[in-house]
């Protein structure tokens, strides 16, 4: 039977929190996540991206930036708007 290693060292989680970079990375996952969602539902649905601004009612660069995975700062107006043009309910919870 294969001895387990005993953690050595903090978690990167811990890391994160020490370095102040946590808040960054957890917006940067959670865009990334939405933006995957929406572009996945976007494909499947066959919506275009001028169809998607339309249901939007926003501008194609601003749905852009929604898409783009890299780009954090989006309103929760936005994000609302891009949960109910695909059927979806923006859900924030504070953990």
């Amino acid at each position: 039977m294969a001895k387990k290693k005993a953690q050595r060292g903090s978690s990167f989680d811990d890391l994160l929190e020490e370095t102040g970079d946590s808040a960054k990375v957890s917006a940067v996952a959670i865009k990334r996540v939405v933006a995957w969602q929406v572009s996945q539902k976007m494909e499947s649905e066959k919506i275009s991206n001028m169809r998607m601004a339309e249901l939007m009612d926003t501008s194609r660069s601003a749905l852009d930036r929604l898409l783009d995975p890299t780009n954090t700062p989006v309103t929760l107006h936005t994000l609302d708007n891009a949960a109910k043009a695909i059927g979806k309910t923006l859900q924030v919870h504070l953990g």
